[in-house]
């Protein structure tokens, strides 16, 4: 990647919660050349930037994603903003929901038709698998100079969307998720002792009590029905802490109503650790069952609560990996579908080396244009004027792109009462989604 004036080429990672830095960081270090983690010497310096609100990371999740940043503080989209206006980098990873891309992308476009100098390269993209709002999300990731797909299957449903509305699609480029990784799984030669089954929860599916409840008791009845068996429930975070999606019904909570076997036990950590040591992972829909088929772990996609668009699990039709905890429990181990697995960008084959090839050099060659394009979203005043000045607006930001009155004025670090108030807030706001909702909607349905 062509490096800066000062021979360094300068990444900012801007994230909205603990998954999408660990999305933007890794795909900040593959464009840049390097693995998972920084290697000594390498010319690239990574700034982290964290997007306020609800679900921005805490020290614990940040940590365990593993990357490094040079530099790595909380900020207000307007600050981020300001501060890019004031020294641009060289390349931004927009790691954020699709709202919050579109408010960023009007206030860089906005920065770059009134500024002097070449404005920074722009990269966005997914997190995980695209199931939902397909359309929603890319419109609002548009205007980025890429858009990373993490699969062939979704470069061409991007590109079908962007051109179906009449958008320009050269942005969107083939990827893969830059978290996949890890040694291979060879039943024969390492499977483990004991042998382990991890379920990967997830925060947010499904979201009711009665089905919550019925998979932990599952898990609990397999571990009883394998006593030689390990049985690990991995969850994305700890008490008090949030990530991309509300988590109304942590399973902590619902644990303390269950007697757990000695052999089923609550785990947190980074997923590839845990997944070092998994003989079959099981799921509804998380990422971590693609990040288990590149390992080529034996991996089952539960059909207990349907296959429906709601839960996400309807996205592996076809992989051979669809399973009920009764077959699990009767000794069944998935085979996922090679064919489907090639077009998931999972890439077992050892393909996953070359993945970010392309992307490297479009940012490469983008680098190394004296002057960019204008960034031109499809969403203007003009496609969407009933649509786009709230967007903006959520964000402090004006239908022009610039600030509203009234947003912050100043980029400088919190002192300690702001800092406790913004922690009170937090914490009444997590009281509120996972104790307050639940009971006012059991009440709505006396």
């Amino acid at each position: 990647m062509p490096a800066s004036n000062s021979g360094t080429t300068r990444i900012t990672v801007l994230a909205d919660s603990d998954t999408r830095w660990k999305w933007g960081s890794l795909t900040a270090s593959r464009l840049a050349g390097e693995g998972a983690d920084k290697g000594e010497g390498a010319d690239t310096r990574l700034d982290g930037r964290l997007l306020r609100g609800r679900a921005t990371p805490t020290v614990r999740q940040l940590e365990e994603v593993g990357v490094r940043a040079d530099t790595l503080r909380e900020v207000t989209a307007v600050e981020f903003l300001r501060e890019v206006e004031r020294e641009a980098p060289d390349v931004i990873v927009l790691a954020l929901v699709g709202g919050a891309v579109q408010a960023v992308l009007h206030g860089l476009a906005r920065i770059a038709a009134d500024g002097s100098g070449k404005r920074p390269v722009v990269v966005t993209g997914y997190v995980g698998v695209v199931y939902e709002k397909l359309a929603d999300g890319l419109l609002l990731r548009h205007g980025a100079d890429v858009v990373l797909a993490n699969s062939r299957q979704d470069a061409e449903r991007f590109r079908a969307v962007y051109e179906g509305v009449g958008a320009d699609a050269s942005g969107v480029v083939e990827s893969a998720l830059p978290f996949l990784g890890g040694t291979a799984y060879l039943e024969k030669d390492q499977k483990h002792d004991p042998y382990t089954v991890v379920f990967a929860a997830q925060p947010s599916v499904p979201d009711s009590r009665a089905h919550r409840t019925y998979l932990l008791r599952r898990m609990v009845e397999h571990a009883r029905l394998h006593p030689d068996r390990e049985v690990l429930i991995k969850l994305r975070s700890k008490p008090g802490e949030h990530t991309t999606h509300i988590e109304e019904l942590p399973y902590q909570k619902l644990a303390k109503a269950e007697e757990l076997p000695p052999n089923c036990r609550l785990v947190y950590g980074n997923m590839g650790e845990v997944l070092d040591r998994t003989d079959l992972l099981v799921t509804v829909s998380s990422t971590a069952a693609l990040e288990s088929l590149h390992r080529r772990i034996p991996t089952a996609v539960l059909t207990d609560l349907g296959v429906r668009e709601a839960l996400g699990n309807h996205h592996f039709i076809g992989s051979g990996c669809l399973a009920s905890w009764d077959e699990i429990d009767a000794g069944y181990s998935p085979e996922a579908a090679p064919e489907w697995v090639a077009r998931q960008g999972v890439a077992p084959d050892g393909t996953y080396e070359t993945a970010f090839d392309a992307a490297r050099e479009r940012v490469a060659n983008l680098l190394a244009q004296p002057q960019l394009p204008p960034i031109a979203p499809y969403y203007s005043l003009t496609t969407a004027p009933g649509y786009l000045p709230g967007i903006l607006a959520r964000h402090h930001l004006g239908p022009d792109g610039a600030p509203l009155p009234g947003a912050p004025a100043t980029d400088r670090e919190p002192g300690p009462v702001r800092q406790a108030v913004r922690s009170a807030a937090r914490g009444a706001y997590r009281h509120g989604v996972q104790r307050v909702a639940p009971v006012i909607r059991r009440m709505g349905e006396l």
